[in-house]
Order: structure tokens, then C-alpha cells, then sequence
């Protein structure tokens, strides 16, 4: 039972491809349903790893491999589309990229990471996840109207900039640190 959550993450990870399908047939009610399961899974995986001490380092790389290749997917494939602008996927992509960019460089340079993610993370991917719901029901129904689909977007932009300006801090300040430890 240890290893339920790294199993439901490689499903998340399995789920990409269909919903990228789903997406580029513009089957968005399908697209739909798979991405809340996607969604869904993500909690559920968190939830078994934190409430049962079942985290593993394979669940710690894992878990935010899945989200970002999950998230990373469903933006670029519904900028394509025409469903997201793409300054918002810009926005999305780079700041996934720059804190893997970070995280590696602070690997290499300063040790192992240790760290969660910050409440302001989590309530980015939340708002990212609910946006991207939202568009593709939009797609699907026509609901809800473009007007909350626009401020979701700002939403999603506004926490996707504050996020990845924590991370660079955090970074910063954790560089910073085990640097002046060094002299």
C-alpha cells in the first residue's frame, strides 16, 4: 500500500496523452472528464502520501513531474487550439521552467533541495487546474461566459507571476545561505 501514491501518479502520467487527444480532436467533454481525473488523482495521491507517511523520493520527484507535464500539455495543446492566449501558457510555461531551471542549478551547485511548495504555489496550481476546467467546459457548453473565463485567466496570470517570484527568492535566499556557510 506504501507505493499507492507513486501508482496513482504514474496513472496521472498515463492520462496525459489521452487528454491531449481528447484536446486535439476537440473532444472536449471527454478532455474534460480525464483532466478532472488527472486533477482529482493529484489530490488523491497528496492526500494517501501525507495522511499514511507513504512518501517515497521516487513520489517526491514524481508528483510535481506529473502536474507540470500535465499542466504544461493541456496549456500548450489549448493555446493551439485558440481555448487559452498564449501569453497566459507563456506565463504558465516559463514559470515551470525557470523553477526547474532552479532547482537543478541548486542541485549542482549548493546540494539537495529540501523543501515543499509554497501556499502560493499550491493556490497557482489550484487556480491553473480550475482554469483550464473551465475552458475546456467552455469549449464543451459554452458556459461559463468569456467574461470569467478572462478573469480567471488574470487570476491564474497574476498567481503564476507571485509563485514563481517566491521561488526565486526562495532560491536566492537559500543560495545566499549555503554560500555564506561556505566562506
Amino acid at each position: 500500500m506504501r507505493h499507492l501514491p507513486n501508482l496513482i501518479c504514474l496513472v496521472r502520467l498515463a492520462l496525459i496523452w489521452p487528454i491531449a487527444t481528447a484536446l486535439y480532436g476537440r473532444q472536449y467533454g471527454l478532455a474534460l472528464a480525464l483532466f478532472v481525473l488527472a486533477a482529482v488523482s493529484d489530490g488523491l495521491d497528496g492526500y494517501l502520501a501525507k495522511r499514511y507517511n507513504w512518501t517515497s523520493e521516487l513520489g517526491k520527484f514524481l508528483d510535481p513531474a506529473a502536474d507540470k507535464l500535465l499542466l504544461v500539455t493541456v496549456f500548450v495543446e489549448s493555446a493551439w487550439l485558440g481555448l487559452v492566449p498564449w501569453w497566459l501558457t507563456a506565463a504558465a510555461v516559463a514559470r515551470d521552467a525557470m523553477i526547474a531551471q532552479g532547482a537543478l542549478v541548486f542541485r549542482l551547485w549548493f546540494g539537495p533541495l529540501r523543501g515543499r511548495p509554497t501556499v502560493l504555489s499550491k493556490i497557482n496550481t489550484a487556480a491553473q487546474l480550475l482554469y483550464l476546467m473551465a475552458v475546456m467546459l467552455g469549449a464543451a457548453t459554452a458556459f461559463p461566459p468569456s467574461g470569467v473565463l478572462r478573469a480567471l485567466a488574470l487570476t491564474v496570470f497574476t498567481t503564476t507571476v507571485l509563485s514563481g517570484f517566491t521561488y526565486v527568492q526562495a532560491f536566492t535566499r537559500r543560495a545566499w545561505v549555503a554560500t555564506a556557510r561556505g566562506t
